[in-house]
């Protein structure tokens, strides 16, 4: 049996580590193709200038426009090319950094990733989720793993809350997506099948989460670090990255994937989707009421969606919810991860029946 673990080469996290991005850039190159949205930039500026002041290494501005799409990846490669560029970083939230991430896998340069919001795994991730320009999801694109994932708790502490809440969403879904594929002895997006390490993670997730979460939201609303943000910090990032991907993906992200078809749903972040989306993933499994239980005590106690309303479906449309119970099944998701048959009637049955115990 093939087993494997993939990850980045350094993880580095700490306070004002955005100023010392110069002491990592300087080891792949010396001109910087810097991929940001142009508000997440100028939240960072100041700190972008002293590390300029510092290292001897050049930014070329890439603006990035807000999705990952086909159409941007190929624009910033062009921007590249045009000012050869020789080593790539990606600031900002999941979309930016799926972004430059394709970008470098392109030209085969090194990436270096500095999450600003501490929303998805994203940062420690080697595959990018590539959308549509209406903003549907439309495939995984799978690449290297990042070569530096840098971390600035002060900066993330700063972001809205919702961000960072939105990122124990999708951890929450680490822990029971891997069980699922250990139970099913899928292959998993490192390539073979998942370890004893990735296992050991993806768990270590679920009990940090349960742990500091309460804790570290209250520190995010107050725009301070503590130890329980920064281990909530690590969870989102670097536990739920390595645990999802050497642990595997299973049915909660397939059910992500489906609520895209849903245009309500657009403005709901992607942590938010895949939280209801464990809870589909439980229902699917038929796990212990105590075990679901917990997941909708978590989850209320953190804001995070339970039911089909609290993102933005207000109706219940038998075919609307087939589209996402089709799409969740399409050829090639992750719900064929699942250690049993999952059929689109399947899924439309455990929404449904989700919907119900979430909005108890």
């Amino acid at each position: 049996m093939k087993k494997m673990l993939i990850s980045p080469s350094k993880y580095i996290q700490g306070q004002g580590e955005l100023c010392n991005l110069g002491d990592y850039v300087t080891a792949y190159g010396k001109k910087v193709l810097f991929v940001a949205h142009k508000d997440d930039q100028a939240r960072v500026q100041k700190q972008l200038d002293k590390t300029l002041e510092k290292g001897d290494f050049e930014l070329v501005y890439g603006e990035f426009k807000g999705e990952c799409t086909i159409n941007e990846i190929e624009r910033l490669r062009k921007l590249a090319v045009e000012n050869e560029c020789d080593v790539f970083v990606g600031l900002g939230g999941g979309k930016a950094i799926d972004t430059a991430k394709s970008v470098a896998h392109y030209q085969h340069k090194a990436v270096i990733v500095i999450p600003t919001i501490a929303a998805t795994d994203a940062p420690c991730s080697s595959s990018s989720v590539i959308y549509t320009e209406n903003g549907e999801f439309q495939e995984y694109m799978y690449l290297n793993s990042p070569n530096v994932i840098l971390v600035d708790t002060e900066i993330i502490a700063k972001a809205p809350t919702r961000f960072l809440v939105s990122g124990m969403g999708d951890a929450l879904s680490t822990y029971f997506e891997a069980r699922s594929c250990l139970r099913s002895f899928a292959t998993v997006n490192s390539g073979g099948k998942s370890t004893k390490a990735a296992f050991a993670m993806a768990k270590l997730c679920y009990e940090t989460l349960l742990e500091d979460s309460v804790k570290a939201k209250a520190a995010c609303d107050a725009n301070v670090v503590t130890k329980a943000l920064e281990n909530i910090i690590e969870t989102n990032i670097l536990l739920s990255g390595l645990g999802f991907e050497s642990g595997g993906l299973a049915a909660a992200h397939a059910i992500h994937d489906g609520l895209t078809v849903l245009e309500e749903t657009h403005k709901y972040y992607h942590g938010e989707k895949v939280a209801f989306g464990t809870i589909v993933h439980l229902v699917l499994e038929n796990a212990p009421k105590q075990e679901i239980d917990t997941v909708l005590a978590y989850c209320k106690s953190m804001g995070l969606p339970t039911c089909l309303k609290d993102l933005g479906v207000n109706e219940i449309n038998e075919a609307r919810l087939m589209e996402v119970a089709k799409l969740s099944c399409a050829d090639g998701e992750s719900m064929y991860n699942m250690p049993f048959k999952v059929t689109a009637q399947d899924v439309y049955a455990a929404i449904l029946t989700a919907n119900i115990l979430g909005g108890e």
